[in-house]
Order: structure tokens, then C-alpha cells, then sequence
């Protein structure tokens, strides 16, 4: 049972930087609620795939969207 090593997944690129996004919109909860799970809570960067700047931006927008009650903050 040992672990193959010298295998390495492809790294995920951010999104938002494909997209060439400036700045994460709060009000597009479509696009937020991809990073959110069914439990309401904020996806990891290392399974998101988003680069630090973007993630940073994405968790403000997200908790802004709860905040109005764009998203919820969690399912029962």
C-alpha cells in the first residue's frame, strides 16, 4: 500500500483570472455560488483553484451576498 509518488495533478487556474475580472461582483450569486458547498460553506483555495488575490476578493463578495441575504449562510 504504498503511495505512487512522481505522479502530479495539473495545478487549477484561477477563474477570475481567465477572466480577466477586475473586481468579484457580490450580486452575481450565481457565479459565487459555485465556490460555496450545499452546506453553505466557503471553498479552500487548494480545491477551488483560485489564486490569493482572487480568493480574498471572493470570500468578501460571498460574506456581503449572506450579509443581504443573497446566499444563505447555511442549509439545514
Amino acid at each position: 500500500m504504498r503511495k505512487e509518488h512522481g505522479r502530479r495533478s495539473r495545478r487549477k487556474i484561477c477563474n477570475f483570472c481567465v477572466d480577466k475580472a477586475e473586481s468579484i461582483d457580490y450580486k452575481a450569486t450565481g457565479k459565487l455560488s459555485r465556490f460555496i458547498t450545499e452546506r453553505g460553506k466557503i471553498l479552500p483555495r487548494r480545491i477551488s483553484g483560485n489564486c490569493a488575490k482572487h480568493q480574498r476578493q471572493l470570500t468578501v463578495a460571498i460574506k456581503r451576498a449572506r450579509n443581504i441575504a443573497l446566499l444563505p449562510y447555511a442549509t439545514e
